[in-house]
């Protein structure tokens, strides 16, 4: 498997492959530092060539006319042709991430054809509502909502689940009835190239996806300041975010943006923690930790401290770092020797400001970007335990109650997610009304189901995929008065 097909390297706009005008970028192995492929880069004017293709699809293509009924057929066709190219979509997963094969079959595809095929059910049920109200000067009156699409979606996706979340955006944009100018991450552009060649093969007229790739300073920035997009969405950073927002605030465009996290998982004393040591873990170190739900703050009650520091630090033993295709490794690379660097100054803060070592906290000796889950014990103030790493780093802290462990939840800039671990269904759910996050979990963790509603708090974003929710954020609702 270590041999994988690569999709093509050219711009995707209106149905077509096209030369880039800006300059070309080389996409690499993050596992061994090789070459992967040079991709073409895009410049304002493919923005531009993009949008307006898009903008044509929208409101004069057959787009336009298509039933709800028709979209979703479409969209459970790519469903279909997603699970047919699994292996592939895996094997550029693990190329252009680094991280394990089977994670990448098993979590990242296994969700994106979940969630086109769970979307494709809504583009036909997307209602509006009746609205009792009283005659108008003497006359009755009939008032109605109904959804319109929003129009053209500009689209940023991360490098670290470029499957998973690549699909997330745009299923629910499709549903909707809109249509997508995307903008991968330059650093893992490949599963996107490839879900484009999919999209054209499903039978989608021509300009409803378009890919456009390049840098976040030329094609990011060209994507968010045009005003032929109606919505923008943006997985990333919250110093990207907030730029993202601010574009979208000043032209009166709605805007999704999920920013991050850090996480909190929280240790009662009555947890087993035998049974949630190797879930915390996963938590903690899936994807060597590049997962913006990532459980890095183990919050623990005082008297488990002990025997949660000696279970997680087991579990990161445990770990196996290497080859994405050996099915041996659990743990893969970080995506960039900038991350790898970035990581590794963390772990360089926590030891500086006194935390305790208890697991990892090294960088192989090998080549690629990896470094080895690396787990301390220290407290809530400190720049590992306040600041999202994006790496394989978690810390260990103790707290005394469950109000305690409610406020130190609480201390932080985020709220993406939280793990409540417990069999005191009482404390879960008083846990769980105080804590002030997206979702959470009570004894497990896993990615959402497309079922299910995906957003944040505080910096961690605004707005939700997935769900229903994740439907009408593409849409705008009006209002239909008829007197008669």
């Amino acid at each position: 498997m270590n041999h994988v097909e690569l999709p093509r390297t050219e711009l995707f706009i209106d149905g077509s492959w096209v030369a880039g005008h800006g300059d070309g970028f080389v996409v690499q192995n993050p596992t061994n530092g090789s070459q992967l492929a040079e991709l073409h880069g895009a410049d304002a004017a493919d923005v531009d060539h993009a949008i307006a293709a898009a903008r044509r699809a929208f409101e004069s293509g057959p787009w336009n006319t298509m039933s709800g009924a028709d979209r979703g057929r479409l969209i459970s066709r790519l469903a279909d042709l997603v699970e047919e190219n699994a292996e592939r979509f895996a094997g550029l997963e693990a190329l252009d991430v680094g991280k394990p094969y089977k994670d990448a079959l098993m979590v990242d595809v296994a969700m994106a054809a979940e969630t086109f095929r769970h979307m494709a059910g809504w583009a036909d049920k997307i209602q509006g509502s009746v609205i009792p109200v009283p005659d108008h000067m003497g006359k009755a009156r009939l008032s109605y909502t109904e959804r319109l699409p929003l129009g053209v979606v500009g689209a940023i996706t991360p490098w670290n689940a470029p499957t998973m979340i690549t699909s997330w955006k745009i299923a629910s944009a499709f549903a909707a009835g809109c249509t997508v100018v995307l903008k991968p991450s330059e650093e893992a552009p490949l599963v996107t190239q490839l879900l484009a060649e999919l999209v054209a093969q499903a039978g989608f007229p021509r300009g409803v996806l378009n890919v456009v790739n390049g840098p976040g300073n030329i094609v990011g920035a060209a994507l968010i300041e045009h005003s032929g997009i109606d919505k923008l969405s943006f997985t990333g950073s919250p110093e990207v975010g907030r730029l993202v927002g601010i574009a979208a605030a000043r032209a009166f465009k709605p805007a999704t943006l999920e920013l991050g996290g850090k996480s909190p998982q929280i240790v009662f004393a009555d947890a087993d923690v035998a049974a949630l040591a190797p879930v915390a873990a996963i938590s903690l170190f899936a994807n060597s930790g590049q997962t913006c739900a990532a459980g890095t703050r183990v919050l623990v009650h005082r008297s488990k401290l002990d025997e949660v520091a000696e279970a997680l630090a087991a579990e990161a033993a445990k770990q196996r770092l290497g080859n994405p295709f050996d099915p041996t490794t659990t743990m893969g690379s970080l995506i960039s020797e900038r991350q790898r660097n970035r990581v590794v100054d963390y772990i360089d803060a926590g030891h500086a400001e006194g935390a305790r070592l208890i697991a990892g906290g090294g960088t192989p000796d090998r080549p690629g970007y990896f470094v080895e889950p690396t787990v301390f014990v220290g407290d809530n103030d400190m720049r590992i335990s306040r600041e999202e790493i994006f790496g394989p780093v978690g810390t260990i802290i103790p707290f005394d109650d469950t109000n305690d462990a409610v406020r130190l939840a609480n201390a932080t800039a985020y709220g993406l997610a939280a793990v409540i671990w417990t069999r005191d269904i009482n404390a879960a759910m008083i846990a769980s009304r105080g804590i002030k996050v997206g979702t959470v979990w009570v004894n497990s963790f896993g990615p959402p189901h497309p079922a299910t509603p995906w957003g944040g708090m505080q910096t961690s974003g605004l707005g939700r995929e997935l769900g229903l929710s994740g439907v009408l954020a593409n849409t705008e609702e009006r209002l239909v008065n008829v007197v008669y």
